[in-house]
């Protein structure tokens, strides 16, 4: 009897099919089309920036990149946006899947821009790309 129930059921009720995962998020962001923000000079980070990101990648279980001959080198991208004064007005850090990281990288890009840009390279409202290597021993 309860089997029948059952049976009747089953029959009765439609099999939903489980959802197509989502796909992967794309960035809206062409990086290889912005051009180098034009610092006057290079900045590099600091030995404390640089242990406080090798600090955030473990402490956070963020994904690591693989060391080469036992030095981890890791890169973040940060789009930038210049206004009419020749100063940061907004920055985008490129998703690493690490967002503490990606957003100590996008400040750095502020202060490391303050004062320091060639402004007849700079277009008002025109976005540029700012590239951070953060190097260390494992």
């Amino acid at each position: 009897m309860i089997a029948m129930a059952l049976l009747t059921l089953a029959q009765a009720v439609p099999l939903v099919p489980a959802p197509e995962p989502a796909p992967a998020a794309r960035s809206p962001i062409d990086w290889t089309a912005l051009p180098p923000l034009p610092y006057r000079r290079m900045p590099q980070p600091t030995a404390s920036m640089v242990a406080f990101v090798s600090a955030e990648i473990h402490r956070n279980e963020c994904p690591r990149p693989l060391p080469v001959d036992g030095r981890t080198r890791l890169q973040v991208d940060v789009a930038v946006l210049i206004g009419e004064d020749h100063l940061v007005r907004a920055t985008i850090p490129r998703a690493i899947g690490c967002p503490t990281v990606e957003q100590y990288a996008a400040g750095l890009v502020v202060s490391f821009a303050r004062g320091n840009l060639m402004p007849q390279f700079v277009s008002e409202g025109g976005w540029y790309r700012a590239s951070l290597q953060f190097d260390w021993t494992e």
